[in-house]
């Protein structure tokens, strides 16, 4: 991730990346970032098309934000690998959910998850735009949670928005203990856990309006009911503690399928491949 880098959106001309080229450009503006709008070409003979994709789309980004720095670009390749090599020097990526142009492959749901999941910045996916609700983010107790976090408390400042926490526990089995008694203690350990990550936050930023959420279930179904009013839901990537697996791949791509916001996916690593 380049803090200073541009926000990258990539387009194929669809309706769906034309959603999500304003939400980059309204993000953009937000973060006093330049724009920079991306058509991959994966085949010579459309390099025409994808510039007047590219020079299009850009110029509706410039009738919205006419103050916005916007660059207009193309790059021969695979849709990931390019996105993916791209988002070294990117402040933020972002893709629609699913795509259906000419220039088909840029933004289908196969393509925008790996990107999503392979970045080595945070990597937004628009499929319903929104610009109510607050911004919610799942953590959990590893120290990967704290990238997903500060990733979201960024985002609810910058927003004016609330921020909605949550952590969903489960009952790890233990001999001796009634099942009540493990509930109560996951339960007690995830709210503490939760209540331990936000304290510097709410610090740091006083105006900022703070739920804490603890759950029991599926990180993937808790997440996705949690953003149900949402304008963005974070999640991490590759995390580890806690809820094992809550900010895993499995969960980031679960999310990616279920929610209806826009979902942000934040490596909680250095962004080296294992």
């Amino acid at each position: 991730m380049e803090p200073d880098g541009p926000v990258v959106v990539g387009v194929d001309g669809s309706k769906r990346s034309q959603a999500a080229a304003q939400w980059a450009a309204d993000e953009a503006e937000r973060r006093h970032a330049p724009l920079r709008v991306l058509a991959i070409n994966p085949d010579p003979p459309l390099t025409e098309l994808a510039k007047e994709t590219a020079d299009r789309i850009a110029a509706q980004c410039r009738d919205a934000h006419p103050g916005l720095e916007i660059d207009a670009s193309t790059e021969l390749g695979q849709p990931a690998a390019v996105l993916v090599r791209g988002s070294r020097t990117s402040r933020l990526l972002v893709v629609g959910s699913r795509g259906r142009s000419s220039l088909a492959g840029v933004l289908l749901g196969s393509v925008s998850t790996k990107v999503a999941t392979h970045a080595h910045c945070p990597v937004v996916v628009v499929r319903d735009p929104r610009t109510e609700g607050p911004v919610v983010v799942g953590v959990d107790s590893s120290p990967h949670s704290g990238k997903a976090l500060e990733f979201a408390v960024d985002s609810a400042v910058i927003r004016a928005a609330d921020l909605v926490a949550v952590q969903v526990w489960h009952v790890e089995r233990a001999s001796g203990l009634s099942e009540l008694d493990l509930e109560a203690a996951a339960q007690e350990a995830a709210e503490r856990s939760l209540s331990e990550q936000l304290a510097g936050r709410r610090t740091n930023h006083p105006d900022l309006t703070v739920h804490k959420v603890t759950r029991h279930g599926h990180p993937v179904d808790q997440l996705t009911e949690a953003a149900r009013e949402a304008q963005l839901l974070v999640v991490g990537h590759r995390g580890r503690g806690g809820f094992p697996g809550l900010l895993t791949g499995s969960v980031a791509m679960g999310v990616l399928q279920h929610a209806v916001c826009p979902v942000a996916v934040v490596r909680g690593d250095d962004g080296s491949r294992s």
